[in-house]
Order: C-alpha cells, then sequence, then structure tokens
C-alpha cells in the first residue's frame, strides 16, 4: 500500500492545482486520473475551442479581402496540434519533476482514507475530489439513436461537417456556433430562454445575437427540441415553438445543453459523502460532511470554470493544512463568453443590482465607437458598463466587444480590492488604446462621486 499526506481524484484544472498546492507546502502528493492529465478544460474545453475560435476569426477577417480556401481536415488537426502544445505544461513527466506520484487509473473509495485504483490500493491523509463534469444529455426522444455531438468528441472530428444544429444558445453553444459557421458549416441555434447568453446583460447578448443572424446563423429562441431522427443525409430535429412544431435538418447535433457533476463510480455512497444533482456538498471551506475528505472544481460549483477550480484548488489546501481558514468570495467571480466581438463580465447585471438596490446605484456606459482605437481598428461595435453602488464601489461590470476579456481584469483589480471606480481616472492609460473606454467611465464616476 502507498500512504500519501494528500491524494487527488482527477487531473483537471481543479485537481492540478490541488496538486501543486499540496507539493508547495511540502506534502507527499498522489494524483490519480484515469486519462491524460489536463481534463475538461486541455481537451474538450478552453484550449481546443479557443484555438478552433482564433482560426476562425482569422478566415473571417481575411474573407473581407479575398476568398479563402478552407480546409476542414487541416484546421481541426491544427486544433488538435495546438491542444497537445499547451498540454506539455501539465504533462505527467511534469508532474513527477515536482515531485508528484501520478498514477493512472479509476480511483474508488474502500474507507475514507483508502482509495482502490484497479486493484492498487492507495491510502491518503486527507483526499480530495475533483472529478469535473460532463455533458448533460437531455431525454429528448430518439438522441439515444443518433450520433450526438458535445464537447468531449467534436474536436475528434475528421472534417467539418456541411450544416450543424447547435441544441443550447449558452456560452458553449454560441461561441461554437459562431466559430463553425465562420469556416463554412451552415449552423442552426435551438434555445429554450427568450434570448442567447440568458445570465449577460440583455442588450448585450442580444447584441451578440444580431451579429450570428447578420453572419448567417439560424436562431431559434423559446423553443425547444422534441425527437430527433436520422437519416441517411444526417438529422431531423422536431421543434416545438409557442406550441406550433417544425423540422430542421442538418448533418450533425452538437449538444450545449450544460453540465452535469462526474459522481458516479468513485464509491461515494460507501463513505458517505453528500452530494446532490448540482454535485459534492461542501462547506465553505471545501470540505465534506465527511472529515479529511475535500472537493473543489466543476464537481462542487457553482461556477464551471478552470480559474475558479484553481481558485477553490488554492484555498481548500491551505484550509486543510494551516491554522487560515478561508473562504471563495463568489461576488467577484469574472468569467469570458470568447464570440465576436467577445463579452465579459464580473458581478452584477443592472438588473440583478437594481433588484437588490433599488435605485440606489450609479450605471456608467460608453460605446466602442467613442473609443479611437476603436474606430481606426474599425472595431466598433459593442459597449461597456459598469454598476456602482451609491459610494462609487463597483457591483458588476460587463464588456461587449474587442479585447473585453482582457479589460476586465483590470475592473477586477478594482472590484476585488475594494476600490472606488473613480479612483481608476488617477491611472496614466496608454492612448490610443481600447483601455481609453474605462477610463472614460471613470472619470464620469469620479463627477458623479458623493
Amino acid at each position: 500500500m502507498n500512504k500519501y499526506d494528500v491524494v487527488v481524484i482527477g487531473a483537471g484544472a481543479g485537481g492540478l492545482n490541488t496538486a501543486f498546492e499540496a507539493i508547495g507546502l511540502g506534502k507527499k502528493v498522489a494524483l490519480i486520473e484515469k486519462n491524460a492529465p489536463g481534463g475538461e478544460c486541455t481537451w474538450s474545453g478552453c484550449i481546443p475551442s479557443k484555438a478552433l475560435i482564433n482560426i476562425a476569426d482569422e478566415i473571417h477577417t481575411a474573407q473581407k479581402y479575398g476568398t479563402v480556401n478552407i480546409d476542414g481536415k487541416e484546421i481541426l488537426n491544427k486544433v488538435r496540434e495546438l491542444v497537445h502544445t499547451a498540454h506539455q505544461a501539465e504533462a505527467v513527466e511534469v508532474l513527477q519533476e515536482v515531485g508528484i506520484d501520478y498514477i493512472k487509473g479509476y480511483a474508488k473509495f474502500k474507507d475514507t482514507n483508502t482509495l482502490d485504483v484497479e486493484g492498487k490500493e492507495v491510502k491518503g491523509d486527507k483526499i480530495f475530489i475533483s472529478t469535473g463534469t460532463s455533458a448533460l444529455v437531455p431525454p429528448i426522444k430518439g438522441l439515444d439513436r443518433v450520433n450526438y455531438l458535445t464537447n468531449e468528441n467534436i474536436f475528434l472530428l475528421k472534417d467539418l461537417p456541411k450544416s450543424m444544429i447547435v441544441l443550447g444558445g449558452g456560452p458553449i453553444g454560441v461561441e461554437l456556433a459562431q466559430a463553425f459557421n465562420r469556416l463554412g458549416v451552415s449552423v442552426k441555434i435551438v434555445e429554450m430562454a427568450e434570448t442567447l447568453l440568458v445570465r449577460e446583460e440583455k442588450e448585450m447578448a442580444l447584441n451578440i445575437q444580431k451579429t450570428l443572424d447578420k453572419e448567417g446563423i439560424e436562431v431559434f429562441t423559446s423553443a425547444k427540441g422534441v425527437e430527433v431522427k436520422e437519416e441517411e443525409s444526417g438529422v431531423n430535429l422536431i421543434i416545438d415553438k409557442d406550441g406550433n412544431t417544425s423540422v430542421i435538418k442538418a448533418e450533425k447535433i452538437l449538444l450545449a445543453l450544460g453540465r452535469k457533476p462526474n459522481l458516479e463510480g468513485f464509491n461515494l455512497e460507501k463513505v458517505g459523502v453528500k452530494y446532490n444533482k448540482k454535485g459534492i456538498q461542501v462547506d465553505d471551506y471545501f470540505e465534506t460532511n465527511i472529515p479529511n475528505i475535500y472537493a473543489v472544481g466543476d464537481v462542487v460549483g457553482p461556477y464551471l470554470f478552470s480559474h475558479m477550480g484553481a481558485v477553490q484548488a488554492k484555498q481548500a489546501v491551505k484550509n486543510a493544512f494551516t491554522q487560515t481558514k478561508e473562504t471563495v468570495d463568489y461576488s467577484n467571480t469574472s468569467w469570458c463568453t470568447f464570440t465576436h466581438p467577445e463579452l465579459a463580465r464580473t458581478g452584477m447585471t443592472e438588473e440583478e443590482a437594481r433588484a437588490q438596490f433599488g435605485n440606489n446605484i450609479q450605471v456608467f456606459t460608453h460605446k466602442y465607437r467613442d473609443v479611437d482605437r476603436a474606430v481606426v481598428d474599425q472595431k466598433t461595435q459593442g459597449m461597456a458598463k459598469v454598476i456602482c453602488d451609491e459610494q462609487g464601489y463597483i457591483l458588476g461590470a460587463s464588456i461587449l466587444g474587442e479585447r473585453a476579456c482582457e479589460m476586465l481584469g483590470e475592473l477586477q483589480i478594482v472590484k476585488s480590492f475594494n476600490i472606488p471606480f473613480y479612483k481608476l481616472q488617477e491611472v496614466i492609460h496608454p492612448y490610443p488604446s481600447y483601455s481609453e473606454i474605462l477610463l472614460t467611465m471613470s472619470n464620469d464616476a469620479y463627477d458623479n462621486r458623493k
């Protein structure tokens, strides 16, 4: 039997960061993973999707100046090549160099301190569960009889399909829909809500929706799939919209309807770890109801982001091995939707802020069309919005436009360190830059301070 201070189940963002953090504290660490290290983000999420999006953006831009020949096989091979390049930073050899014992296999609990990894016993004083999530497969009639796509297999395609139905209008669905459409795939999106990206600022979500429509993507909102039928040429999806049914057709169907936690097969019930349909239940310090068993990352939530898994891992290890007991302030969570234009968000929307604070808020907006750098770059689509309380502290912010995801970091610093937004106007910003949009709003906040 091998005995460790820390045993981590799952080598995605949460698991890897847990292992590295524990090694940094001088602990003996084992990391158990049934596949190669990296998890969903590296192999079927953040990395391949952004590689595909970037290639699609470059082709879309080039098409303004002439005809571009698109080789689907070459593009998908390039995406996989970039994934393997990114993976090198978390390869088994890298883990072993820093002292992490990487154990390949499927872990099952034998007792609260012992795991069975395909016949091999591994014991840990503290066990961290970071098993992630999988694509949610809805109970649509006939779906189980077709070869549907998810983020877990779409990047394994040998060539681009001619057409695709995307079920789900959240970030994953919208990002991939636009990217594939820009690569010449005819795309249709089906979304149950009234708009795409329903969690975001409505005006910004509608702006993206109009962009997709302009680029030739058919969007069916307030609609749901009720039956799938496979044909020789592809799939037929029967959709229900306001009580009326119709049929849409495509070569492939992609499921982008959310995620479900990976909970089965680990014998959680045997040791009594509590969980529900949202994931493993933990306290504010990421410990489960069973002492010395912790959980972090997507399998915990509430936000399914790689960067959130990393933050949770760091805090969980500190809480497990030091006297410090720290929690994560989820009000400072940020995320980006990598459409074109990009949509970046931290904290509340204006609607959420008004629901909590009424009219006791300040809202500052600025359009990209009024930013000189955006004008000369011909990237004038978009806007930014910052919502502050009466004292000028940021409650939330959203940026729609070129380099939105990079600029959000500046607002994150102001918000996370509890600095009044109007203080940003004291910082010298380079000209011409997109950050002028933040400087202008902070000047407005300075003039409006109380």
